[in-house]
C-alpha cells in the first residue's frame, strides 16, 4: 500500500508545469507579472547588462531543476533555461568565480570547505543516473575561481542504517 502511495505521487508530480515546459508562458508575449502569478516569487533576482533581469526558481536542495528566466528590459519572458540541466553543468568551466557559477546553476544545496586542499566545494542535487541512484553536481573553488567539477553519487540511506547524508 505505501509503495502504491509512492508510485502515485511520483506520478502527479512528473505531470506538474515547470516554467521550461508550461504552454501559458510565451516568449515575448508573457511577462514578469505573467511568471509570478505562475510561480511566485523567485529565490533571486540577477541584473543584466542589457537592463533586463533574470529570476531564479532554484529547488535545491531536495528538488533537482534551478529555471533561469530571462526577461527582457521591458519585463517580457526572452527564455528559460534549466541550469542544472547537462548543457548547463557543461558551461560551468576552471577559471569561473562563484557568482558566475550562481548565475548558471542557480543557488546550492551546499557547500563544504576543506582545510587541507584548500578547496570549498558547493553542490548541486540533479537527475538520477540510469540505474535510479540520486546524484550531486560538484563544482571545487580554490582561491575563489573554479578548478573542476565532479559528480558523485547519494546511496540510498537503507543500505547504510543509521547513515544521513
Amino acid at each position: 500500500m505505501r509503495l502504491a502511495a509512492l508510485a502515485l505521487c511520483a506520478a502527479l508530480l512528473t505531470g506538474c508545469a515547470t516554467p521550461d515546459r508550461d504552454a501559458r508562458l510565451k516568449p515575448g508575449v508573457s511577462g514578469e507579472m505573467d511568471v509570478i502569478a505562475l510561480y511566485g516569487q523567485p529565490v533571486r533576482t540577477w541584473p543584466e547588462a542589457d537592463g533586463g533581469r533574470t529570476l531564479e526558481y532554484s529547488s535545491q536542495p531536495m528538488g533537482r531543476h534551478s529555471y533561469m528566466v530571462r526577461l527582457a528590459v521591458d519585463g517580457r519572458l526572452v527564455r528559460i533555461e534549466d541550469g542544472l540541466s547537462p548543457a548547463g553543468r557543461a558551461r560551468i568551466v576552471p577559471g569561473m568565480t562563484p557568482e558566475q557559477v550562481s548565475r548558471i546553476l542557480g543557488r546550492e544545496r551546499t557547500r563544504v570547505f576543506f582545510r587541507l586542499s584548500g578547496e570549498d566545494v558547493w553542490d548541486w542535487t540533479i537527475e538520477p543516473d540510469q540505474a535510479g541512484y540520486g546524484l550531486r553536481f560538484n563544482v571545487h573553488f580554490k582561491d575563489g575561481a573554479v578548478v573542476r567539477t565532479t559528480q558523485s553519487m547519494v546511496f540510498p540511506s537503507r543500505l547504510f542504517p543509521g547513515f544521513d547524508d
